[in-house]
């Protein structure tokens, strides 16, 4: 029998079998009626928000390398620096869901000043699809995906201690593997089937698209570029080992945000069964509350995700007005209010809860590790 959950936590929603349920309930119809003038992208806010953070984050880590080492200075640098590089960097998200030849030179900028330095070129990120797929969404073949909930706590563990190897992992990735696949084409094969996805799935193994080959060599010769010029200034001593030392822990730290902050974005107890949209809805949480952890950890529409699995394509300045409209118009008893969670350690919370009452038998994990399982 489970234990009852923590004072506070939301059950799960009780949802009969797909086979029964209608895609689309009228409490959807309804959504979509409610929030049909929201779906209209501002570029002016997308350029004015990036360039502001990204623009504030280069000149803080200025501060970070300049200041002297453990003032109150260096600390700030390197704070503000992690948190908007962050927050530049959670557009690679609106990126993927824009329409084709929508925003290009936005993407470009982004790469530019975000996604070649810090060594996550946005094209990496078109898995991304798959995770709103009713084919994948949910099962190992989802790269945003592990049941989590429905695994021992030592899962849990081995995820977050993925998260200090990340940087290394993207430089082994574009300064090594990558170019020597140039040259090989059986490990260009491996190389574009298991590394050249952004996932939090280890096991998610899927062929990059070959329409978009082109993009990630392009891509991949800026990123190997930007790591010569650095061993470059290394070899001539512009570039020390202390500051190679200082730039890692940064980006490891602002990648660990979105890392940590992934937690929260799912109930991640789903088995591996086929999940519809409204499923992926069900399995998703809205950040309800309005804490400064929240602000800083839910940047750029992350609070509302269950919001965003509803309407994959609403940009993300709209999501706010979106969310107060369907909590104050659906019903009381609409299943949209179920998805809230008033902080990131309330979703946790429940992960957790749920990753204790499961044995190493009962594991969901078992599946994702399963040999083919998680390919397409």
């Amino acid at each position: 029998m489970n234990a009852p959950l923590p004072p506070g936590f939301e059950a799960p929603i009780v949802r009969p079998a797909a086979s029964h349920r209608e895609p689309d309930p009228a409490w959807l119809i309804q959504a979509r009626e409610i929030v049909a003038d929201l779906n209209t992208h501002s570029p002016a806010l997308y350029w004015i928000d990036f360039l502001l953070s990204v623009g504030v984050a280069w000149a803080a880590t200025a501060v970070y390398f300049l200041a002297p080492g453990w003032s109150l200075a260096q600390s700030a640098g390197f704070f503000i620096a992690s948190l908007l590089f962050y927050r530049a960097g959670t557009f690679i998200h609106e990126l993927v869901h824009m329409k084709p030849g929508q925003m290009v030179w936005f993407g470009r900028v982004w790469n530019l000043l975000q996604g070649i330095p810090l060594l996550m070129p946005w094209v990496i990120y078109r898995n991304h699809v798959d995770h709103h797929s009713a084919r994948h969404f949910g099962s190992p073949r989802d790269g945003e995906y592990l049941p989590l909930a429905a695994a021992p706590l030592r899962e849990t563990v081995k995820y977050l201690a993925q998260a200090p190897l990340l940087p290394l992992l993207s430089i082994l990735r574009f300064g090594v593997l990558g170019p020597l696949s140039w040259l090989h084409r059986g490990l260009r094969e491996w190389v574009l089937t298991a590394t050249s996805a952004a996932v939090s799935n280890p096991y998610y193994r899927k062929r990059f698209p070959k329409r978009e080959q082109r993009h990630l060599l392009i891509v991949e010769v800026l990123c190997f570029a930007w790591l010569l010029g650095i061993a470059a200034l290394v070899a001539v001593g512009r570039i020390t080992v202390q500051h190679l030392a200082m730039a890692y822990a940064l980006l490891a730290f602002a990648l660990s945000l979105n890392w940590v902050r992934n937690l929260a974005a799912h109930r991640y107890d789903n088995a591996g069964e086929a999940m519809s949209h409204v499923d992926q809805f069900y399995n998703s949480i809205n950040i309800t509350g309005r804490s400064p952890l929240t602000v800083l950890m839910f940047p750029v529409g992350l609070r509302w995700h269950a919001l965003h699995h509803l309407f994959p394509s609403m940009p993300y300045h709209n999501m706010g007005e979106a969310h107060r409209r369907l909590s104050a118009q659906l019903p009381a008893d609409c299943p949209y209010h179920a998805t809230g969670r008033e902080s990131f350690f309330a979703a946790v919370g429940e992960l957790l809860g749920g990753a204790r009452r499961t044995s190493p038998e009962q594991s969901a994990m078992r599946r994702w590790t399963q040999p083919g399982t998680a390919q397409s």
